[in-house]
């Protein structure tokens, strides 16, 4: 097969996927928004039911749900009627997938979902469905046309539902008023929870180096040495004087300086970059890159509390 075809191929998948969707947006209406107001004013959770191909979609909304807010959990329809369903609080309000509405599972199981949670919301693409008949809200998923060429393979179908469960989710972040910083909290390990709340103090490394403004060459290389940050602190009683690289200590030997006349207040750089132990990393991050600078002072209350690396921020995925 010719590239050539395999990319038209790919264009034309789209292009039906594309038709559907225009479909189903110019049907969203007080149904839509119904769901929503249900979901929103639950005193439980949001019980996902789904079988099939529905059953994977099923996972990807409540995971997304569970990110942006909306307390979530996937039931599994099978399992459902072999025992699962006394996950399902009164509380609770079910929103089950199914395309056609009738696979064996669903329409033993829908009685059920309706009976024992405060709601049913049906998201299929058969309004005359045995699903459509139980719910309290219809979700419309049809297709005229899947983008399988045998017109078989869930496709189109799966593409509605999983745009339209993002259209839940977003809905209700806006509800809920779930703001960026609430995201984080939902995903601290990532890079995107860590550049939303992590502080500097996080990132500090446990080396401190640092000498008095008296210390002669040989401290100050001894302390440079001893840590992995190729800098050292210049402090009087833990206040901030300067600063010394190892840049610094090479400028100073090419200069044919005597190093045993010179200590560490003659070759330090006075007034160097600081943050405060409480800022956010990425603000730390900003600064490094701005002053196209490797490592920057931290402080706590103005006294020296140790040093951030912008290799380390890197590593740790602070951009």
């Amino acid at each position: 097969m010719e590239r050539a075809h395999i990319i038209s191929i790919a264009k034309s998948t789209l292009e039906i996927e594309i038709s559907e969707l225009e479909k189903l947006k110019n049907r969203i209406d007080d149904d839509f928004a119904k769901a929503v107001e249900i979901i929103h004013s639950a005193e439980g959770k949001l019980i996902v039911v789904g079988i099939g191909k529905s059953a994977h979609v099923g996972n990807k909304i409540v995971a997304t749900l569970n990110s942006t807010g909306t307390p979530s959990q996937f039931l599994h329809a099978s399992e459902a009627i072999h025992g699962d369903l006394g996950v399902i609080q009164k509380q609770d309000v079910v929103l089950c997938i199914s395309h056609s509405g009738n696979s064996p599972e669903i329409a033993t199981l829908v009685p059920y979902l309706k009976s024992y949670s405060s709601a049913l919301i049906g998201m299929t693409g058969n309004k005359s469905s045995k699903l459509a008949e139980f719910s309290e809200v219809i979700l419309n998923t049809h297709v005229d046309m899947e983008a399988c060429p045998n017109k078989l393979a869930p496709t189109s179908s799966t593409t509605l539902q999983m745009v339209l469960g993002d259209a839940l989710a977003i809905a209700l972040m806006e509800l809920n008023d779930f703001k960026a910083n609430d995201f984080a909290k939902f995903h601290p390990g990532g890079s995107l929870g860590k550049n939303l709340i992590s502080k500097v103090d996080q990132f500090v490394s446990p080396q401190k180096p640092q000498v008095t403004e008296d210390a002669p060459v040989r401290d100050v290389i001894i302390s440079i040495s001893a840590s992995s940050h190729g800098i050292t602190v210049v402090t009087d009683q833990e206040k901030i004087i300067g600063v010394i690289t190892d840049g610094d200590l090479r400028r100073m030997l090419m200069n044919g300086s005597d190093i045993t006349t010179i200590s560490a207040k003659d070759i330090m750089s006075a007034n160097p970059k600081t943050v405060e132990k409480d800022m956010l990393a990425k603000e730390a991050m900003k600064i490094l890159k701005e002053n196209n600078i490797g490592q920057l002072i931290v402080t706590e209350n103005g006294k020296y509390f140790g040093i951030i690396d912008l290799h380390k921020l890197l590593d740790e995925g602070i951009n």
